[in-house]
Formats: C-alpha cells, structure tokens, sequence
C-alpha cells in the first residue's frame, strides 16, 4: 500500500460557548453538573465532553473516524447532545469564535492543574482567551511523513482560515476584522505559523530544549497553526475558527483531508509543493485574518493578489482525484456554497447591521446576532427538548 492509499483516519474537536437565552451574555458560572449531563449522553465510540480554560466554553471531540460521512455523524451527535444538555439546564450554546458582546473580564477560569497553571503563568493573556476553534486531525502515522507534510500544507493555512471565519465582533464591537479570534490567540507564546523542519529528530529536539528548560512540559504547549498532535499519530490543523454551520466545518475537514492526501500523492511521483517561508505565508494569513474570501490572497508563484474564488477553483480542480478516493467529492464542493452565501463572520455583520437599519439600538442588534448563531448553531442538527 502506498502512502498516499493509506485509509482515512481523521477526528475534529470543537468549541462552544455557553448563554442565556434570556441575556444573551455568556453564562460565567453554569451548573456544575452540566458537563456530567452532557458526557452521559454521548455514547464512548462517538467522542468526548471536556472543559476547557474557561467555565463558560465546553470542548467536544469526535473518536476516530473512517470517513467524512462518519465525522459529520459523530459531530452532529455531540452537537445534538450537548445542546439537549444545555436546554435542560436552561442554556444554549453557538459554535463561533469570539461572542459578540461577551466581557472577558466577567468570565471564570476551570479549576484544575492545567489551567490553573495557565492562568499561572500567562496571566491576562490567557484570561483574555475569550475565544473557540476547531481542531482536525488526520492520520499521519510516519514521523517523518509528518514533518514533511506540515512544512508543505502550511501554504494552504491561510486558505482554510478564509472560509471558516467567524469572530468577527469583539466586546460589543465589530472589529473589521472577519477572525479576530486570532489576534486574541497570537498574544499567546508558541502561535503563529509553524517552523519549518529537516527532520522529525530537529523537531523534537527544539521541543526538548524548552522541555529541559522548564519552559513546558510537553509539546501541548505548542499551539501552532498545526501541529504534529502530542497524542495521537495525527498531523492537527489549528488555524480555523469554529464553523458556525456544521456542514461548513465538515467542508473545511475535507478539504484539509484532501490536501494531505494530495500532497502524499504527489511524494509517491516524487514531485512536492513548494515550501514558501513564513514572511510570505504571513502576509496570506493576515489577509485571511482581515477580509475572509473578500480581497484575495497572494499567489506567490505568479506574484499578484488573485480573487479567492480563483484559487479555490484551482484547488477544487487539484483536489478532485483525492476527493473521489476519499468519498467527499460533496464536501469539497460545498466550499463553493460558502463562498457564494458567505462565511458566520460576513453573515453575523450582514444580522447586525439588518437590526440596525430596522431600528434596533447596538445592544439590540448584537442581541439578534447571539439568536441567529443560537439557531444555526443547529443548522442540521435534530435537538430534543431537555
């Protein structure tokens, strides 16, 4: 079997925020026993419950799947269950980045060692962390396959960032910006674009230097755009904000999915995708951060900014044999559907600035933005009263 033959296995990890139907304001303290009512719901072999830093986030995790189809079964499940956990105590959740209004300096940390030792030693910074993602890791069982592969997909980062945007609002604010989620994460140390890489020997010696150190204790600290996950054998794309829309997120696995097949493909030919440096990649990535799909990226090879629907036919047509081998030919096309509706971040400005020009004051229009992301939050998805 070949490596670019080798069977899907890919698993995705989102974020929800948790609030008040009634205030529409996050809920900093919710009940205690909500988290054990949602882990009772979820049967083991579709995923996992957990907190996270923030008492008003609850993560969800999807177990190891076969195919797209399967991943978007398991992460509709979590989502159902976890929203059916939420209703009983009188809550709701929304699967996006930053909540529009929400004050970070109202909210709780989770109490445990590791984020006690977060909020330790990141102070501010890591009580400003106000913000959700979305996580997909694909299997990439070769340790050096792995490397190989991060130093050439992180040219298509910035690509992936540009249809997932959603946190375009930042304490009752539109920031401009259709991912500010980032420039809260990058305060962070250990963000940003990854290094690039000879060997997975270079890798892991640069990670036991900060070991040895005492900066971390482990590679979960790293906090890349992607990463070679510290857990599993698995290549983890971090760059994304949550889809608010379930079939975005499943579109946005697919794609990334494809192109580490794509690339694995290519290494069989023994051809490779160019490896730019990060100064160049950068420059994709902040306008991805900034204007979503709206003002194109750089295409480095013929030296201009080329209209993001130009690039996505381009990688839609390079993905094609990969989509077909791996049975999401739908999913990668769908990409063409959130272009042409637009992503949370344009459709959450598009909400407020509706209740605006219909006569509601700002609180009132970032209200109207929280029920709009309450409601297609569950887009697809089939919730049960609590």
């Amino acid at each position: 079997m070949t490596q670019s033959d080798q069977p899907l296995t890919i698993g995705i990890e989102e974020e929800y925020m948790l609030v008040d139907p009634e205030t529409r304001d996050l809920v900093a303290d919710p009940p205690r026993d909500l988290l054990e009512d949602c882990k009772k719901r979820v049967a083991q072999d579709i995923g996992n419950v957990t907190p996270e830093f923030l008492r008003a986030q609850i993560e969800v995790d999807t177990s190891v799947c076969g195919t797209i189809a399967e991943c978007r079964e398991k992460l509709a499940t979590l989502r159902r269950c976890t929203a059916e956990a939420a209703e009983r105590h009188g809550l709701r959740i929304i699967a996006a980045s930053t909540h529009p209004f929400a004050q970070w300096t109202a909210q709780q940390h989770t109490d445990g060692d590791r984020y006690n030792l977060l909020a330790r030693d990141l102070q501010a910074v890591a009580n400003r962390l106000l913000i959700c993602g979305m996580h997909v890791h694909v299997g990439v069982d070769d340790d050096e396959l792995r490397i190989d592969l991060l130093n050439q997909v992180s040219y298509f980062l910035p690509h992936l960032l540009a249809l997932s945007t959603s946190s375009p609002f930042w304490q009752g604010r539109d920031t401009g910006l259709r991912s500010y989620r980032l420039s809260v994460f990058d305060e962070l140390p250990r963000t940003g674009l990854p290094e690039k890489f000879d060997s997975y020997g270079e890798y892991s010696r640069h990670v036991d230097a900060l070991v040895r150190a005492g900066v971390i204790e482990d590679s979960t600290k790293i906090w890349w755009d992607i990463r070679p996950s510290a857990r599993f054998p698995t290549l983890e794309v971090r760059v994304s904000d949550i889809c608010t829309r379930l079939d975005h997120g499943i579109t946005i696995a697919a794609l990334y999915a494809c192109l580490l097949s794509m690339l694995r493909r290519l290494r069989r030919n023994n051809q490779r995708w160019r490896v730019y440096a990060n100064m160049l990649i950068q420059e994709n990535r902040w306008r991805a951060q900034r204007y979503g799909t709206d003002e194109g990226l750089v295409d480095f090879g013929r030296g201009e900014i080329v209209p993001y629907e130009e690039l996505l036919d381009e990688i839609l047509e390079l993905l094609a044999e990969d989509a077909e081998r791996l049975g999401c030919i739908d999913e990668i096309n769908a990409a063409r559907d959130i272009l042409k509706d637009g992503t949370s971040a344009h459709r959450q400005v598009r909400v407020y600035d509706a209740a605006l020009q219909a006569g509601a004051d700002e609180t009132e229009a970032l209200h109207t933005v929280v029920d709009w992301l309450i409601g297609e939050t569950l887009n697809g998805v089939t919730v049960e009263g609590g």
